[in-house]
């Protein structure tokens, strides 16, 4: 029976003959994973471009934030009023249990709200001032 050593000696092997080179410093499993990895990537292609670029934003934003993933939300109870002047005309927003309200009618996200109000694409959280780092235009009201 082989050894424990000899197994990791031949898992190392492998990962240098699929990878051209040595594996960082890290488990007898992790380093199977990424073997198995590797192979099912050889047999049946690797990630999209789409995915990579994300990868790649991911790791930047790591890089020089320290954490990784979407800004944090802003939460929005229902009875919020949202204020937003555009072009001369000022615009408000209720927000409602399960959606929002303009106009008398009833939009699944700020979005689409906004895209009626401009009549162009538009982030609506972007538009109505609630991303960070973003110039707040919008004035939101909390009722109670």
């Amino acid at each position: 029976m082989a050894s424990a050593r000899n197994d990791l000696d031949e898992l190392r092997q492998t990962w240098e003959r699929l990878y051209g080179r040595g594996p960082p410093r890290m488990s007898r499993d992790l380093i199977a994973l990424g073997i198995a990895f590797r192979r099912q990537e050889l047999e049946h292609g690797g990630l999209s471009k789409a995915t990579l670029r994300k990868l790649a934003t991911a790791a930047n934003t790591l890089r020089k934030t320290g954490r990784v993933g979407a800004a944090p939300t802003v939460s929005l109870k229902p009875g919020t009023r949202l204020v937003r002047e555009w072009r001369g005309l000022t615009h408000t927003i209720t927000v409602t249990e399960d959606a929002f309200e303009y106009g008398g009618q009833n939009y699944p996200s700020l979005t689409n709200i906004a895209k009626a109000i401009t009549g162009s694409h538009w982030s609506g959280p972007r538009f109505f001032g609630l991303r960070p780092n973003g110039k707040s235009k919008t004035a939101a009201h909390a009722n109670g």
